[in-house]
């Protein structure tokens, strides 16, 4: 593969990627507005950012299934058709309920993008280089929540929160162009996979039951629902108590994401010296030290805003780190089953996260208190699977035809 098409394809599996977290962070500056225009509260706003999750999490169980069994390209397509309709459809909202429906069906829509780039990384990478090419994916998605709150900010002060809808819109679009154009067909359709429920959810069974599996991917999923729950979160935290306007929250979240780009970045360069499997446990330890002692001092009522900003610039590198290599050991084990296998693993991640940003939603209102409690206890269990976990894990060897990974314990 040349450096040309090595990069193009980075950059469009990338932005498939990344239209998922644009669609989550460039409407949070917005919450207030939205609340205002549709005669509710921010709290039941933040409702439109778990149907969003649900959807995202619920959706990626119905395509892993159908990139599997049609190839790539197809539910892609389908897909992205159906989030451009639901944006569309936001920028004429008038009530909350339709809202958050409408939010639901663009988080399906999305999701088709996800899991066909994290399929497709599967099926153009050799098994060793995987995560380093998720690290590579989390520099373009960690643009994402750097750009997309502080665009959003501004537009939203500027011409008002539907106008943020219109641009996911088009960006949909142009995402939808560049992978029709710019992608190969990266899998032949498989016709021996069955599209009936039991076999896929007998497919789903067996990929759960492999330990390397089950560990890496609950492990993942729980550290990255604190991610979730600061989302969710930091529009009461920053605009409701510090009282910041929408603009300077879109920065302040920008500023937050440099530190999760600037972890995953290096984790391209530790893991030349470390297994993904010590990078794991190290950035896991790191992030359980930090989210205690901001519990403590959230206890004891001594943050201000700068010292909040600090503790979750913290807690935020840490997943930098154990993300991209979770997501590379859970998929490790899978060739044949790729799609299903990265579909599973985005339904728990993002299931998870649906649950926490709903603790949000009910919990978080006058305090940070319920936040950092989340993060704390989210850390603390994602610990403990993990070194429960690896003792079920015998000495594996994944192996892609004739490439292999040695995850030696």
């Amino acid at each position: 593969m040349t450096k040309t098409k090595y990069i193009k394809l980075i950059l469009i599996l990338g932005s498939l990627t990344a239209l998922g977290p644009f669609s989550i962070d460039m409407y949070l500056p917005g919450f207030a507005g939205i609340a205002k225009d549709l005669n509710t509260s921010v709290a039941n706003v933040s409702m439109t950012l778990s149907s969003y999750f649900i959807g995202i999490s619920a959706g990626q169980l119905l395509y892993g299934p159908l990139l599997d069994r049609f190839g790539r390209k197809k539910p892609l397509f389908i897909g992205l058709l159906v989030y451009i309709l639901a944006s569309l459809g936001c920028v004429f909202v008038t009530d909350i309920d339709t809202f958050i429906g409408l939010r639901f069906i663009q988080a399906i829509g999305s999701c088709a993008a996800t899991v066909a780039s994290v399929s497709m990384v599967r099926d153009l990478f050799p098994v060793k280089d995987i995560p380093k090419v998720f690290s590579l994916l989390m520099l373009v998605v960690g643009l994402s929540p750097m750009l997309a709150p502080t665009i959003g900010g501004y537009i939203t002060a500027d011409y008002g929160w539907h106008t943020v809808f219109f641009i996911l819109m088009c960006m949909g679009i142009l995402i939808l162009l560049a992978a029709q154009m710019g992608l190969p067909n990266t899998f032949k359709p498989d016709t021996s996979i069955s599209l009936k429920p039991k076999p896929i959810i007998t497919n789903f069974i067996s990929i759960v039951k492999e330990p390397q599996f089950y560990t890496y991917a609950f492990t993942g999923a729980i550290a990255f629902s604190g991610l979730f729950t600061y989302v969710a979160a930091s529009p009461i935290l920053f605009m409701d108590i510090f009282k910041v306007d929408a603009k300077t929250y879109g920065w302040i979240f920008a500023f937050m994401s440099l530190s999760f780009i600037g972890a995953s970045q290096l984790n391209s360069l530790l893991l030349r010296k470390f297994t993904s499997e010590k990078m794991i446990y190290g950035a896991l330890i790191t992030q359980s030290i930090v989210s205690v002692l901001f519990l403590i001092l959230a206890i004891n009522s001594l943050l201000g805003i700068y010292e909040t900003i600090a503790m979750l610039f913290l807690f935020l590198g840490c997943l930098g780190i154990s993300n991209p290599n979770t997501a590379g050991l859970t998929l490790a084990p899978f060739s044949r089953n790729a799609g299903s296998a990265s579909a599973l693993m985005g339904a728990i991640q993002l299931g998870l996260g649906a649950l926490a940003s709903f603790a949000v939603g009910v919990f978080v209102k006058d305090s940070m208190l319920p936040m950092v409690v989340i993060m704390t206890v989210t850390t603390i269990l994602a610990l403990i699977i993990l070194i429960f976990g690896k003792r079920t894990i015998k000495r594996t060897i994944a192996t892609s035809h004739d490439e292999g990974i040695a995850i030696v314990h």
